[in-house]
């Protein structure tokens, strides 16, 4: 694990293979046969689970329906401590052990207290940090929730087509996650996934979020979760073949 602090060299990535995205849990659903509900979780190839949605009974659903084998699964990252996010996080651990968990470091005293009780490996990213080959953590970015203070990570991918960011509700700004990806690893920004907290936002704003994100070179976007019908419905109209529609037991290949 390789941990680089903003100022130091921009790390030079080369790019990678393909790799598959599941979305496993979203408020929107491929399919009758998976739960919808709110929250997000994705898993990065087989074995890296990004979120774990609301619901552990949900979640493991729809990993039955994927064809997801839990016990695969030795890593999982928690963008923030939102009960959306790490609502199935808990009986996973009870069903398997030696997981690594990377969770921010100002995550409560209450969490991580817990988390020792189980047997995993509990891992705190204040820099972006390189958790396998070619897929990191943002590290943790601070923001606001609200008005208090309020920190979140999100994972950076390198495939062949690029840079995939997934976020799991972006309240440091989901323009901010991008360049602060942008200040630590070079390469295309092929994609941008996951919640993007725009839910309360004014249309104004929201023109102003995607011209940002156009001007630092994301190319395709998939908003979901809590980033709003209204916001979401804006960015389809500015990506237009380049949005990507998220569902639960939806496939991605980047």
């Amino acid at each position: 694990m390789t941990a680089f602090k903003k100022g130091e060299d921009i790390k030079q990535v080369n790019n990678g293979e393909l790799m598959v995205v599941k979305i496993l849990f979203d408020n929107k659903r491929i399919d009758p046969i998976y739960h919808a509900g709110w929250g997000v979780s994705f898993l990065i190839g087989n074995n890296i689970l990004f979120d774990t949605g609301e619901n552990a009974a949900h979640l493991f659903s729809n990993m039955y329906q994927a064809g997801v084998n839990i016990q695969d699964i030795s890593t999982v990252v928690i963008s923030h401590e939102h009960f959306d996010h790490m609502g199935g996080l808990w009986d996973m651990l009870r069903q398997k052990q030696k997981i690594d968990i990377y969770i921010c470091p100002s995550f409560s005293k209450g969490f991580k207290n817990k988390a020792k009780t189980y047997n995993c490996n509990i891992i705190e990213v204040s820099h972006f940090t390189e958790i396998t080959k070619n897929i990191y953590t943002t590290g943790e970015i601070g923001g606001f929730y609200g008005f208090d203070g309020f920190a979140e990570q999100s994972l950076v991918i390198n495939t062949k087509k690029g840079l995939t960011i997934i976020t799991g509700c972006a309240h440091p700004g989901i323009v901010r996650i991008v360049e602060h990806v942008k200040d630590h690893i070079k390469g295309n920004i092929h994609l941008v996934i996951g919640g993007f907290h725009l839910l309360n936002e004014s249309p104004y704003r929201i023109m102003q979020i995607i011209e940002e994100l156009i001007q630092l070179g994301v190319t395709n976007i998939g908003p979901c979760h809590c980033t709003g019908k209204l916001a979401e419905r804006y960015f389809r109209d500015f990506y237009r073949d380049h949005y990507v529609d998220v569902f639960a037991g939806q496939t991605i290949e980047i």
